[in-house]
């Protein structure tokens, strides 16, 4: 991938991500308080590590790209200070703007280089950026499935819900 190839991924891409970052807190704001520990089933995360696995994530995969390698740091357990949805909102809020800021600092030529993806593959920084964006919608989509028999309301995503229709 050249350089102005990167740039091009990497602008549409965030393009994405700005638009994915406030649905993604719609999402997590609207899981009812006292709810967090609901989970459908043993095997799955409750509502409040699902959050936190989404927004860390986010963080983590951005900052990844800017320092051209996946490694397991940054991408650990939930602080113990986080014991609901506002509080990993908070927490979001705090350090997706570094690390958006990292990303927006890189240059195409940065962009284009290939990142290593755990020894799986190798591929262009800014083609990472689609990955991601599917992870966080993924996860968000599980966790949009867990408000309804959380007792929650489901927010409008990409068009109503039952619980808050379009005009």
């Amino acid at each position: 991938m050249q350089p102005n190839e990167a740039t091009l991924v990497f602008t549409l891409a965030m393009a994405d991500h700005a638009f994915e970052v406030p649905v993604t807190k719609k999402v997590i704001s609207a899981v009812p308080a006292g709810k967090e520990d609901y989970a459908p089933d043993a095997r799955s995360m409750n509502a409040l590590k699902l959050a936190w696995h989404i927004v860390s994530a986010d963080v983590w995969f951005l900052n990844s790209i800017a320092d051209g390698k996946f490694g397991k740091e940054g991408s650990g357990e939930m602080p113990a200070e986080i014991k609901t949805a506002s509080d990993v909102i908070a927490w979001y809020d705090t350090y997706l703007e570094g690390a958006l800021a990292r990303l927006t600092a890189m240059s195409g030529a940065d962009l284009a280089k290939p990142v290593d993806f755990f020894g799986l593959y190798s591929a262009p920084g800014a083609t990472f950026l689609s990955l991601n964006l599917r992870h966080v919608v993924h996860h968000r989509g599980q966790l949009s499935a867990y408000l309804r028999p959380m007792g929650g309301k489901v927010p409008s995503i990409y068009g109503g819900s039952a619980d808050e229709p379009t005009a």
